[in-house]
């Protein structure tokens, strides 16, 4: 569907964003990124601009996630053509060879992520996937080990969406969204492996915790 056929305008949070906007659903919505942090960074919305990921509703919540496969093929066939280390020809459901008419989610890799709240850095008051495709040979993470700067741009300047549309629009009123929500550094050394006692004590604990929302009608 158009982004500008039906629901105009398009907002994100307090900006109207209707230009930016690719893709939109019966619920959600596509748009390129203001401040990508890679090549093909874009957001996914719900269209009403709730705050939280728990305040959709079920069918928002299947539309969205329906909307983030969505764009990943489409990131996929845009980027992840001619990817440096290409994955296995694919076949059909005849088990003949797939005719190859673009890249595919699994020639290339993505991070997908929320930012759930403002003390997780979400600078926009509007729940946003970030769908991030990570190119083979050119913008995957290095190495084999767990190195990886994604999630310290996301939460760093690099990452501040909110700022980056406060700057565009030259709002007078309230002030500009600041980043922050990274993960404590912890060096691999400090942590420990816990016992399965440990694991099984805390599965009971959510267990307990699980039935009292059902008992309450969570």
């Amino acid at each position: 569907m158009s982004a500008n056929s039906e629901r105009n305008p398009l907002r994100f949070g307090p900006f109207e964003v209707t230009s930016q906007v690719f893709y939109t659903t019966p619920h959600s919505f596509a748009l390129v990124n203001l401040k990508p942090l890679l090549p093909g960074h874009v957001l996914v919305c719900p269209q009403k601009p709730h705050k939280r990921l728990t305040d959709l509703s079920a069918p928002e919540l299947t539309d969205l996630m329906q909307a983030v496969q969505r764009v990943q093929h489409m990131l996929a066939r845009h980027y992840f053509t001619g990817s440096a280390s290409p994955s296995p020809p694919r076949t059909d459901g005849n088990g003949e060879e797939a005719k190859e008419d673009g890249g595919h989610p699994g020639d290339g890799s993505f991070n997908i992520a929320i930012q759930d709240g403002a003390e997780a850095g979400q600078t926009v008051p509007h729940l946003h996937v970030h769908v991030i495709p990570r190119i083979r040979g050119a913008t995957a993470k290095s190495g084999d080990g767990p190195d990886d700067k994604i999630y310290e741009m996301m939460a760093d300047e690099n990452g501040n969406v909110g700022g980056a549309l406060w700057d565009r629009e030259h709002k007078a009123g309230g002030s500009r969204p600041r980043p922050g929500g990274g993960f404590p550094r912890i060096e691999d050394a400090d942590r420990q492996a816990r016992s399965m006692r440990e694991m099984e004590e805390e599965a009971t604990m959510f267990r307990d915790v699980l039935g009292s929302l059902d008992r309450e009608g969570f």
